[in-house]
């Protein structure tokens, strides 16, 4: 079977898991419908596991309903959309526009910081309910002008980018960058307002001068205030995961803008991850390198398996380089072996060195991840049809 075929194949695999069992599942015991929102984890017999829940995950689940139509799931998914965005703006919204950290079960703030990562998926989220919910996009777009407008009053760096609160404080984080890049990147599709596009430009500057690491092509994690790799073991942390994101995210803007020192910087950073950053015994990527290449922590999280879909699948769809449709197959098994689980729809999300999976409630967070990277899949395979 040649490796399209057979990325094809295992695409069949996740979107089946998808439609038929995680959705279903996440719908049903993942929302809460008494008292709105959604748990933020499932136990491992499918029961929610009440408890604070993050402002960072509740905007991942809006986006993961509002996808859904587009997989093939017929279940009510923009009523989950609904579900989850009316609790989202009552409850996670602050008196100034951004959005609060935690709230509790029955959604009172339980910590009110705004943190840049948040503000990012706030945003994000809200590009994905304007496009499912179009009765409410005007609506959405006016909240979503409203905490973009304010992070730039706020939060601006003075050289790039934004810093991580107000007042600034170190170290700066290139991964709150990346999701807000993947924000502007989505209102750009849908909003004619330059001032999306002008940010997204922006952060992939800032990304191609500051975030990489010159040598190994790597994206560094941590920086001092200005924007130097920050001092310590800290400021050599390169995730695998993160490389594989950006690689994706610096492909598309890369065919945005025309920019072909984006596209080889990003073919460079998926490759020197694929090469360092993957362990072939439990065939996964693991979560984090030093900016030599050795290993920083050989455990590996479920989300960089999607990542590394995600960056093969748009590589091979660019390049039209086979070895790409072979990377994309070997992640989509490397993620399957997470979603084997006794209740159908769940996942584990810690896989250790010694071939063990940490044995825990299956975090709601990584739904996001699973679903956009069976997604850009099944794009690129019926791109690569035609």
């Amino acid at each position: 079977m040649n490796a399209f075929a057979d990325a094809a194949r295992l695409r069949d695999r996740l979107k089946t898991w998808a439609t038929e069992a995680a959705y279903p599942l996440w719908w049903r015991a993942g929302a809460d419908h008494a008292k709105g929102g959604f748990f933020e984890k499932l136990d491992q017999e499918g029961a929610p596991v009440d408890g604070p829940r993050r402002g960072r995950v509740l905007p991942r689940q809006i986006y993961s309903f509002a996808i859904a139509g587009d997989l093939g799931w017929n279940g009510p998914w923009r009523e989950a959309v609904e579900h989850g965005l009316s609790f989202y703006l009552a409850r996670y919204r602050r008196p100034d526009g951004l959005f609060r950290a935690l709230v509790g079960p029955n959604g009172e703030s339980l910590d009110e910081t705004a943190d840049l990562y948040d503000q990012a998926f706030a945003l994000f989220a809200l590009a994905a309910a304007a496009k499912a919910a179009p009765a409410r996009a005007d609506e959405v777009r006016a909240i979503a002008v409203a905490v973009r407008d304010k992070l730039v009053a706020e939060r601006k760096h003075p050289m790039a980018g934004f810093h991580q609160t107000n007042p600034p404080t170190a170290p700066l984080q290139s991964n709150p960058h990346m999701h807000l890049f993947e924000a502007m990147l989505a209102w750009n599709e849908i909003d004619a307002d330059p001032a999306w596009r002008a940010l997204a430009d922006e952060i992939a500057q800032l990304a191609l001068s500051r975030f990489i690491h010159g040598q190994s092509g790597q994206i560094r994690e941590f920086f001092d205030l200005d924007w130097n790799p920050a001092p310590g073991v800290e400021g050599r942390i390169c995730e695998p995961g993160h490389q594989f994101e950006w690689g994706w995210l610096l492909l598309r803007w890369s065919k945005l803008a025309g920019r072909a020192d984006a596209e080889a910087a990003a073919l460079k950073m998926i490759d020197a991850a694929e090469t360092h950053g993957t362990d072939l015994a439990r065939g996964v990527a693991i979560n984090a390198l030093l900016d030599d290449f050795s290993i920083h922590d050989a455990s590996a999280r479920l989300w960089p398996q999607t990542e590394r879909i995600k960056a093969a699948v748009l590589a091979a769809e660019l390049t039209g380089e086979p070895r790409y449709w072979d990377m994309a197959a070997a992640a989509a098994e490397g993620l399957l072996a997470y979603l084997r689980t006794p209740v159908p729809g769940l996942w584990r999300d810690k896989y250790l060195p010694d071939e063990t999976f940490v044995e825990e409630p299956a975090p709601a967070s990584s739904f996001y991840h699973i679903v956009l990277g069976i997604l850009e899949m099944d794009r690129a395979i019926e791109a690569g049809r035609t």
